[in-house]
């Protein structure tokens, strides 16, 4: 079993795991109301005496008025001990060491009025610390909590949200219950509550207006510990809470440090204005490489780098014996024109002359701008029987019927379909080949994926048959990826905000040498692979540091 002692020797260690402060806060609580905390002293006195100053404490409130007798609880019972209590510990239930006070909601033209002041608060988003509504009333509430008393909300989404209130008096809605404790350590009981979120949102599973009832918190079993040791646990509760928000601060510092200097990183590799500045910027890249990518959205961040680094023709050297894209253009051009004339595809409107004075960057030597209609076919698919989700069309389907949604998953290879269509269903849309590009105007804008398979889709996702010229459209897509957060910049010829075949139609495309496409996708894919290793590492590590901190909470809370 582990010890306490090697516990606090590792608790920075075991921060930086994923939610590893988060279980670091959760342990605390229940090492502490589970009096594994703190060593116990055998010279306190036990829970028992204290029991009975707090059953005469509560006698004499009552005579006086001050609270209302309750029903007598029942002893816990055998089944409900959670775990075994040390030794001067008693299991009690809470309902005989507190009084609850049940919020009751007052209507606004109650508390809009000219009278006496006080606060009001009127649920859970007013708490940490508790920044109440200041009102005027017409009439006294009829319920208010007082300062230490300790705040449970027991309706509504925020179920189990407490805090301790740190004002002199305050109204409380019905949304709220207050606790106060009669002779115990209030912030002992209301670590008692945080320890309890999980088993309060519990309580509302199922339920329309989840709810805690008062008896929910009267008949809850826990364990007293003697007085002194409740003040212990809590001095040490809010020391180890305290080191949790340094290591929290800290960890947070650093995350924010590591995204900028990542950050700053690609922006220089993106706009390095000469292939020397590019290479002295990506040299620094690979001897940081473990700092700069010990994150796993960093390392999201360079796959788009790399994309945009292709599109950019910076990923590869450029080669001066490749033939020039403006051939390649000319080639594809009387290939098109072939196929119009034999009638397999349609002719499309001429666009006008690229104005590269409107591209959004200079490209190398040797490439064009292009557009879509220039480099293959290009249209919108086909759906035209209306409903589209007629029986008729897909009863006994082996087609696969493309949607929005199976390009948006794709991540580049499209491999899911919503849908089979039947020979009814494909008389009334298109089959477009394994190697379509595809790209959404509806739904989810923008996106894109290649086919991994003959399919079907509607006129909600637009098709690209890259030419012969080129065969491979996996380059055209890695552009798509890159160019979709801001594609009206690549299509300056539109005044229209919205996506449409039209935008797509004369958005600048960077067209490289056949040669250098073949280049840059082995290049894309080469640098991917090592991204998923790097990725799966950051996982594995990540796995094996949860699973540490979860081994070491069942190991400390077992003993």
């Amino acid at each position: 079993m582990m010890e306490l002692k090697t516990f606090y020797d590792e608790f920075e260690l075991m921060a930086e795991a994923p939610n590893g402060i988060q279980k670091l806060r959760e342990m605390i609580l229940q090492l502490a109301v589970q009096g594994k905390l703190v060593a116990q002293d055998p010279n306190d006195e036990p829970a028992s005496v204290l029991l009975e100053k707090i059953k005469a404490e509560k006698e004499r409130l009552i005579k006086k008025g001050l609270i209302k007798r309750v029903k007598s609880l029942p002893a816990v019972t055998e089944k409900e001990l959670a775990y075994k209590a040390p030794s001067g510990w008693e299991w009690i239930r809470m309902g005989e060491v507190v009084e609850l006070i049940s919020g009751q909601h007052i209507k606004a033209s109650n508390y809009n009025e000219v009278g006496e002041g006080i606060s009001y608060l009127t649920g859970p988003s007013d708490f940490g610390p508790l920044h109440p509504i200041v009102s005027k009333w017409t009439e006294k509430p009829k319920t208010t909590a007082v300062k230490d008393d300790i705040l449970l909300t027991v309706k509504g989404a925020g179920l189990g949200k407490n805090n301790i209130v740190d004002i002199e008096k305050v109204a409380i809605s019905r949304q709220l219950m207050a606790i106060r404790c009669i002779c115990i350590n209030n912030r002992f009981i209301h670590l008692l509550i945080k320890s309890k979120y999980q088993y309060f949102q519990s309580i509302g599973l199922g339920i329309a207006i989840p709810g805690i009832s008062r008896n929910n918190v009267l008949k809850m079993p826990f364990s007293l510990p003697p007085v002194n040791e409740q003040k212990r646990i809590v001095a040490k509760a809010d020391e180890l809470m305290a080191l949790c928000d340094d290591l929290e601060a800290r960890k947070q510092k650093a995350y924010q440090t590591c995204i900028k200097l990542n950050d700053s990183s690609i922006n220089q590799l993106l706009t390095a204005p000469t292939p020397k500045k590019f290479n002295k910027h990506w040299n620094r890249i690979h001897r940081n490489f473990d700092l700069l990518y010990s994150k796993p959205e960093n390392v999201t961040k360079l796959r788009q780098a790399i994309l945009q680094l292709a599109v950019k023709g910076k990923l590869v050297p450029q080669n001066p014996n490749d033939e020039p894209a403006s051939v390649l253009l000319k080639k594809i051009k009387i290939e098109l024109e072939q196929l119009v004339a034999e009638g397999k595809i349609k002719k499309t409107k001429p666009l006008p002359p690229i104005d590269e004075a409107n591209a959004p960057y200079t490209l190398p030597k040797g490439w064009v701008w292009a557009r879509f209609p220039e480099l293959g076919e290009f249209a919108r698919g086909k759906s035209k029987h209306r409903p589209r989700n007629a029986p008729e069309l897909y009863k006994g389907g082996t087609i696969p019927l493309v949607q929005t949604g199976d390009v948006a998953r794709s991540n580049g290879i499209i491999t899911t379909h919503t849908g089979l269509y039947n020979e009814n269903g494909l008389a009334q849309s298109k089959l477009w080949k394994k190697g379509t590009m595809c790209i959404t105007i509806a739904a989810n804008i923008a996106d894109s994926g290649i086919l991994g398979m003959d399919a079907c889709f509607p006129d909600s996702v637009v098709g690209f048959v890259v030419s012969k010229e080129i065969r491979n459209a996996r380059y055209f897509e890695f552009f798509m990826r890159t160019a979709k957060a801001n594609l009206l910049d690549f299509a300056p010829s539109t005044a229209q905000k919205n996506i449409n075949l039209g935008i797509l139609q004369n958005v600048f495309v960077p067209l490289p040498p056949a040669a250098e496409i073949n280049r840059i996708v082995a290049k894309v894919d080469q640098l991917m692979v090592l991204c998923d290793d790097l990725e799966g590492k950051l996982a594995q590590g990540q796995s094996d540091s949860s699973r540490l901190v979860d081994a070491v909470v069942a190991d400390l809370l077992a003993a």
